[in-house]
Parts: C-alpha cells; structure tokens; sequence
C-alpha cells in the first residue's frame, strides 16, 4: 500500500460549519473505505492547510476518485502528496543507482 499525505483547506462552506469538521472526518473515513483507501490519521493544523491527513491506497487512482469525491461535498479542496517510508526511498536511490550505470559514457 502506498501513503499519501492529503492537505486540506476549508472552503467557505467548510468554514461556516467548522463545528462539524470532526464528524466530517469520520463521514470521509467511511467515505475512503468505498475507494479501498485506509485513513491513518488525520491532524487540524495552523497555518496554510486547515486539516491534514495521511491515508494509504493501493494507487494513485484509488485515492484520486476519494479525493474528488471528498471535495465534491464542498467542504475542502484538497491537494495529494505521495509520501515515501524510508525503506521505499531506498529502493528509489538504488533505481538511481542503476540509471547512472546503464547510462553510456
């Protein structure tokens, strides 16, 4: 599974109903669960993003059609990062790696 890092912030509609943006991250848990994407966290921040959330999904497109259904309901707009564990960035590298030496002189 890989993690995603989804920032958040509240749009006007979103603002006016501050009150209910705890319940609203439980709707968008159970809303993931429909994509086949696992909330793991999720943070209300200062700052320029308003909530801040990890999640992970098999793929891109997984938590791209979650995204879109979560800003569908006017509450944010939000903005994806794939986030990279230690070890996944290592197998990154050693791609690197390899790059350079396939690479003729």
């Amino acid at each position: 599974m890989a993690t995603y890092v989804v920032l958040n912030t509240f749009t006007d509609q979103g603002i006016r109903s501050v009150k209910d943006t705890t319940s609203r991250a439980n709707a968008a848990r159970d809303l993931a669960k429909k994509f086949g994407v696992t909330m793991k966290e999720v943070y209300w921040t200062l700052g320029q993003y308003d909530v801040v959330a990890i999640f992970e999904a098999a793929d891109d497109a997984a938590i791209t059609a979650f995204t879109l259904a979560l800003g569908a309901q006017g509450n944010v707009h939000t903005q994806i990062l794939r986030a990279f564990d230690q070890n996944e960035m290592k197998g990154v590298l050693a791609r690197l790696a390899q790059a350079k030496t396939a690479v003729p002189a």
